[in-house]
């Protein structure tokens, strides 16, 4: 399926290519987030106008990609991955979802800030992009102020709930909730050398994007919660079109909660075992609480924390190289971060840029704590760096060779996700996870993602709870009840699922893309065992798997069974 480096591209190819650097151009902070060059010093407009800019151009190009010739099987499956998408993000802009595109994680008033996050910032070139990018916040905040207000006066509003929140966290960045404003701080890292001039103009940036959000935090607070809409479900029909999205499948919600109930009660079996193996007799929360308060079994201190994570990610780059994976050499490197206060509180991942001269990197919000039990971080560093979201992502970026340049650059949910959490499953059937202390939290993480696709989907579309549960039964799923059900199913911290809750219910969909995702991968690798009986080589089967690039979970099934 590969094409010869030196050949010229196809027409697929082309616009492939072609729609990749338009994309750039009409959304700049998308583009240095997937890596490509040239866009550091422009900012997205987030007006009504940006909006239909960017969906002019889908229908654009989907209207170009119906007209050109497949020649090739790398056409074909360059071609299917892109229609795929556009009609995705199409149906979802003609839902008016962009007008009321507003929650506290993957909305624009985070990518606004975090985007900086991921900016070079060695030499003045650099520090020069990102004060031209900066100067252009208060821009972005007023043209996204004029999208939700347009939102509000057409009915495509988002829930008050993501109205609150998203106002608590621009206030936290503009300085009003306590600590220092996130844009004076960043700025306060340039070199101290810089021309006097260009040192300006990033302070004054800096103050004017603080106001900035300062401003969008009392629209928000003031004049958008209140006129925003009470209910937090979505409903049946946002539901199949946000879930069409995320997963480039359909899923039945009915089967699909279902199921998700039946695997958390395989998973708290295990967890049951596990636990016995540390301390015996006690059961799980007795365990849970020996390995959260051992100091044995913790790190102390943010810094240290963090050159544990990378110990860790160094560690199993090297032993997974060459033995289960072929890892090329510019991704042999994933950077260990703590992410900037304010934000979710869950880890998260970004890749390298297309050049490399970004490296992959995890994020870990530290919510404040200094003292971290390592238990239930192992697993969340497999799942976040290798073989996890970095091995998967950073490996297609180096497949210039062989993938159209939009699929190098596309992450779907479902793929992506389902593949980082069968990669946890993965370390444990390699023998990574011996440890009980680490297994029971890689079960624990199996348990929250078992729990988001019962409370995304029951919250969602108002779902009752099954009558043979023991917690609430036939109780129709509020906020409430959600809360207290991941709180004490998920045995992760109140303060953490509190947060999480909110997000799912901002986030239709997402939240089930994990064990979704990893349903189907799982389920394409038995079927392509049975295939192959004896013959089966995993190493070989992760090969071919990752080098087919991120598609919808529907394709990634057809795909795997082909080949």
């Amino acid at each position: 399926m590969s094409r010869p480096p030196d050949a010229a591209p196809s027409a697929v190819y082309a616009l492939c290519d072609r729609y990749v650097e338009e994309s750039a151009a009409l959304d700049p902070v998308s583009a240095t987030s997937r890596g490509v060059a040239g866009h550091d010093h422009e900012m997205t407009d987030y007006s009504p106008d940006g909006i239909a800019a960017r969906a002019a151009h889908a229908r654009s190009v989907l209207d170009s990609l119906s007209a050109l010739p497949i020649t090739s099987e790398a056409d074909r499956l360059a071609a299917s991955v892109l229609k795929e998408r556009l009609e995705a993000e199409l149906a979802l802009h003609e839902a008016g979802e962009r007008m009321r595109d507003l929650r506290i994680l993957g909305s624009p008033v985070q990518a606004i800030r975090s985007v900086f996050d991921l900016m070079p910032t060695d030499g003045p070139e650099a520090w020069a992009d990102i004060a031209a990018r900066m100067e252009q916040v208060p821009g972005a905040v007023s043209g996204l102020i004029v999208t939700l207000r347009e939102g509000l006066a057409s009915g495509e509003t988002a829930a008050r709930r993501q109205a609150l929140e998203c106002a608590k966290q621009a206030s936290t960045w503009c300085g009003e909730e306590g600590g220092s404003p996130f844009f004076a701080g960043y700025v306060d890292k340039a070199p101290p050398d810089l021309e006097e001039g260009l040192a300006h103009r990033l302070r004054a940036a800096a103050g004017q994007s603080a106001e900035a959000y300062a401003g969008l935090a009392r629209f928000l607070r003031d004049e958008y919660a209140p006129a925003a809409r009470d209910r937090d479900a979505v409903g049946a029909e946002r539901y199949r079109l946000a879930s069409r999205a995320w997963l480039g499948m359909e899923i039945d919600p009915h089967d699909t909660y279902a199921w998700g109930w039946s695997e958390l009660h395989r998973i708290e079996a295990e967890m049951a075992a596990e636990a016995e193996r540390i301390l015996p007799g006690e059961g799980v929360a007795a365990a849970e609480a020996l390995l959260e308060s051992d100091p044995s079994r913790c790190v102390e201190g943010v810094d240290a924390f963090r050159g544990w994570l990378q110990e860790l990610m160094d560690s199993t780059m090297e032993e997974l190289s060459g033995r289960h994976f072929d890892i090329p050499d510019p991704i042999r490197r994933v950077e260990a971060m703590i992410a900037p206060p304010g934000g979710a509180a869950a880890m998260y991942y970004t890749g390298p840029s297309e050049d490399f001269s970004r490296p992959g990197r995890t994020w870990y919000p530290t919510l404040g704590k200094t003292r971290f039990p390592l238990w239930g971080e192992v697993s969340i560093a497999y799942h976040e760096g290798v073989p996890g979201h970095h091995l998967q992502i950073g490996q297609v970026r180096y497949l210039s060779g062989k993938l159209s340049r939009h699929q190098r650059l596309v992450s779907i949910g479902g793929h992506a996700e389902g593949w980082a959490l069968y990669a946890e499953r993965l370390m444990d059937e390699l023998g990574f996870l011996a440890n009980p202390d680490y297994r029971l939290g890689q079960l624990r993480a199996q348990a929250l993602r078992a729990v988001r696709v019962i409370v995304d989907i029951g919250l969602h579309h108002e779902m009752l709870i099954p009558l043979d549960e023991d917690f609430h039964p036939g109780q129709r799923w509020t906020a409430e009840l959600a809360n207290d059900f991941a709180r004490d199913r998920s045995h992760f911290p109140p303060d953490f699922m509190q947060s999480e809750v909110v997000r799912y219910l901002g986030w239709p969909a997402q939240a089930i893309c994990y064990k979704v995702g990893e349903k189907v991968w799982l389920e394409a690798r038995d079927e392509v065992k049975r295939r192959d009986g004896a013959g089966f080589d995993l190493k070989a089967f992760h090969a071919v798997a990752l080098d087919l690039g991120p598609m919808g979970l529907d394709q990634l099934r057809a795909e795997l069974a082909s080949v």
